[in-house]
C-alpha cells in the first residue's frame, strides 16, 4: 500500500503545474530544491518550495541540510525539532527508494527562528537562493520589525539589492 501511495504521489508530481509557475527571490523561475540523489522535498512533494494555500508553515525556504552550520548543529537541532534533518526519505527521482535529506523546503517562520537561535545569518547552513519562493521575501518585507534578521539574511546570502 505504501509503495502504491508513493507511486501515485510521483505521478501527481509529474502531471501537476510546474514550479515555473512560481517565482524565486531573484525574480526568476523558481528552481527545484531537491534533485537526484536527495530526498524529495516540498509541501506537495514535488521537489520545489511552491506556495499552497493549505501550507500554514509556508515551506518556502530551500536550505541545504547537508551543509555544516558554524556550531556543528543542524537546522533540526537548533530549532528544537526531532532530527529528521539527518534521516532518509523517498528519493526525488524514485519513490520506491530512500535517499538522504539534503536540500529541503523549510518553514519560513522556522527559518527566521533558526537564524536567531543559531547566532545570526553567518552561523546557519547554506541556502539555495534560486529555489527560495518569493513569497518568503514578501512575508518578511511585510513585517520587518519581526522578521528583519531573516530579511537581511536573504539579502546578504542571495546578494539581493534593496528595492
Amino acid at each position: 500500500m505504501f509503495v502504491w501511495l508513493q507511486a501515485l504521489l510521483f505521478a501527481i508530481r509529474h502531471t501537476n503545474g510546474s514550479a515555473n509557475e512560481f517565482v524565486n527571490i531573484n525574480g526568476g523561475a523558481l528552481e527545484a530544491c531537491s534533485s537526484e540523489g536527495m530526498a524529495l522535498t516540498g509541501w506537495t512533494r514535488n521537489g520545489s518550495c511552491i506556495d499552497e494555500n493549505d501550507d500554514t508553515g509556508s515551506h518556502h525556504i530551500c536550505i541545504n541540510l547537508g551543509s555544516i552550520a558554524s556550531s556543528g548543529e543542524n537546522f533540526c537541532t537548533v530549532t528544537g525539532q526531532s532530527d529528521w534533518c539527518s534521516s532518509s526519505m523517498t528519493c526525488h527521482e524514485d519513490v520506491t527508494q530512500q535517499c538522504p535529506v539534503q536540500n529541503w523546503c523549510v518553514c519560513q517562520w522556522a527559518f527566521a527562528s533558526y537564524i536567531e537561535k543559531a547566532g545570526g545569518c553567518s552561523a546557519i547552513q547554506d541556502i539555495q537562493c534560486n529555489a527560495i519562493n518569493a513569497q518568503a521575501l514578501a512575508a518578511y518585507e511585510a513585517d520587518p520589525d519581526r522578521y528583519g534578521h531573516a530579511l537581511e539574511c536573504l539579502y546578504e546570502r542571495c546578494i539581493l539589492s534593496e528595492g
